[in-house]
């Protein structure tokens, strides 16, 4: 299957290309929280690929760009939370802890709304059994890992 990856901030230009590939899996990204609910909303994406490395941390919790309110409308319309595993490869070491840490925040919050996730590579492809093993070591039960 082609896979169609759109980043981009501008929502009726996402409609656009969403509508240009009706056959494509479409996995989308922004840095905008709100634009990222929005699309979740009205149109069909097969992943969200959230973006860790520009984000700034609450005072007392991780901004990971995934809360419940996402998760249910992702469950709703089975769409896939995607983690960006070239950003993780990447980072330099105070940022690449936070971005695993927020990381690990998104796959709890997955688990327990049964949300399906996978790690999306554009530069660095893995192989599936060192992609299972960064899933373990970050809190994905097994079930999560079958379909990486």
């Amino acid at each position: 299957m082609m896979e169609k990856y759109i980043e981009e901030n501008n929502f009726e230009k996402i409609r656009k290309q969403i509508k240009e590939n009706p056959k494509a899996e479409i996995i989308f990204s922004s840095n905008d929280d709100e634009l990222n609910r929005k699309v979740l909303e009205k149109l069909e994406i097969n992943i969200l690929l959230l973006k860790q490395s520009k984000r700034k941390d609450f005072q007392k919790q991780r901004n990971s760009g995934l809360n419940h309110v996402l998760a249910k409308i992702a469950k709703k319309k089975n769409i896939a939370i995607g983690i960006d595993l070239d950003e993780i490869i990447n980072a330099k070491s105070k940022q690449k802890a936070e971005i695993l840490a927020r990381t690990k925040q998104n796959i709890k919050l997955c688990n327990k709304n049964k949300l399906k996730m996978k790690f999306i590579s554009q530069k660095n492809k893995r192989n599936i059994y060192d992609l299972k093993a960064l899933g373990l070591v970050l809190g994905m039960p097994t079930s999560m890992t079958k379909n990486l």
